[in-house]
């Protein structure tokens, strides 16, 4: 997670204290570094120096502790990936396993929260100067807006919290004198491309999009796609929900509200462009015809970094772009005829109001429901557009308002889901 003290030491002797919290679940197995176990040793002072990052849940342990922790009991042999996911899942969601580990702690400095109410304390930290917001879906919105009113500054990797209810957000950002800083790759780059530029000489953002595992496909072809070809993305090592949305260009379409909110600009002042080679990350056109452009390898550690320095640059430890190694640079229009959702996110951002809302809470319904193999891939179009044809038109002022439709949109999709009629339903 970071230097000296900030952790890591904590998290191994934590890990070492977790055996019996899983009824009939033990944890065993080694961490071997350089063919060394240190945590069968517990060697703490050499483990720390070495764990770089503890992941979120799902994944909530480094690649070394998740791929030699053996999670049930010894004589079984459990040693894989989705019995750990299994496992913590159910952990996540029993709060006796978070009363057993705060008790499992209680002679530690260590506070343990959990649920909404433990995102927002964690929100509004008291010595904190800036909130991280990493996590997926419309779970951000509330400790983001918790945070802002605590003069926290974000950096944005939560989307759909712009997507949702950017029309509460960035007025109570501005209220607050808080900055909302861009982690995504696209509008970290445009934010870069802006530096030094004034509002007022923007002639229109070149939102790049790789096209995700099946531009050039036809409609024909997306109906035979499966889980497994959809999570093969061409550029980006990223989560599962992501990766899907990236298939679709939802998250494409996202981008584009989520771009309009952040640098206030109008829907069509931004073009979404088709740079299969993810090496611009996006551009900013200005009055005088310039094109101010920011480019990288394709590697998240990046725009993470950036916002956690702007405007000040630090060495990192990502690859350095070789621009002799880059053998051609194209572009073209995204096809709005076979990835239908990108349309409908543009449709649905003119329209205003929930429109946003309802849009993104039926996709987040419906690709849990793909990564469940419930549906087929074609059924994300279906449901989303589905979706906006049958809510009308509101607006919102609440955060509770936006709650309400996207539980609407989610309800919509499952019904759906459960009817006979619809499509190919498993």
């Amino acid at each position: 997670i970071g230097p000296s003290g900030c952790g890591k030491s904590t998290f191994l002797k934590c890990l070492n204290r977790m055996n019996d919290l899983v009824e009939g679940c033990k944890i065993t197995g080694s961490v071997t570094l350089d063919g060394e176990d240190i945590y069968g040793n517990m060697d703490v002072n050499k483990l720390r120096k070495r764990v770089g990052m503890v992941f979120q849940n799902p994944n909530p342990f480094p690649m070394s502790v998740y791929d030699n922790i053996a999670y049930g009991p010894r004589t079984h042999g459990i040693r894989n990936k989705k019995v750990l996911d299994e496992i913590v899942e159910r952990s996540l969601r029993n709060a006796a396993i978070w009363d057993e580990l705060k008790d499992r702690l209680k002679d530690m400095d260590i506070r343990v929260v959990s649920g909404m109410d433990g995102l927002i304390e964690i929100a509004e930290y008291k010595t904190s100067d800036i909130l991280v917001t990493a996590i997926v879906g419309m779970i951000g919105i509330r400790p983001t807006v918790a945070a802002i009113k605590a003069g926290k500054d974000i950096a944005l990797a939560n989307k759909e919290t712009l997507v949702t209810a950017g029309h509460i957000i960035m007025p109570l950002a501005k209220e607050k004198g808080v900055s909302i800083l861009p982690v995504d790759s696209e509008h970290s780059a445009i934010f870069q491309s802006l530096q030094g530029n004034t509002h007022d000489s923007i002639e229109k953002i070149l939102l790049t999009a790789s096209g995700g595992p099946f531009r050039g496909k036809s409609r024909e072809f997306l109906k035979h796609v499966k889980l497994e070809d959809a999570l093969k993305h061409p550029n980006w090592s990223m989560g599962r929900k992501i990766t899907i949305d990236s298939s679709t260009l939802v998250n494409k379409g996202l981008e584009v509200m989520e771009a309009k909110w952040l640098f206030d600009v109008a829907l069509d002042q931004i073009q979404v462009v088709v740079h299969p080679q993810s090496v611009i990350h996006s551009a900013v056109e200005y009055q005088d015809g310039a094109v101010i452009a920011q480019l990288g390898t394709p590697d998240m550690r990046l725009p993470i970094q950036y916002a956690l320095t702007a405007p000040e640059r630090v060495e990192s430890p990502a690859k350095k772009l070789d621009l002799l190694q880059c053998a051609s640079l194209t572009f073209g229009e995204p096809d709005l005829q076979t990835f239908t959702c990108l349309a409908d996110c543009i449709e649905a951002a003119k329209r205003g109001g929930l429109y946003p809302c309802l849009l993104n809470g039926a996709n987040e319904e419906a690709v849990a429901l793909f990564l469940q193999d419930k549906i087929e891939y074609l059924q994300l179009f279906d449901l989303v557009r589905e979706t906006l044809e049958h809510f009308a038109a509101s607006d919102y002022r609440t955060v509770e308002e936006v709650l309400e439709a996207d539980a609407k949109a989610r309800e919509f999709v499952r019904s759906r889901v459960g009817q006979k009629q619809f499509g190919c339903v498993k």
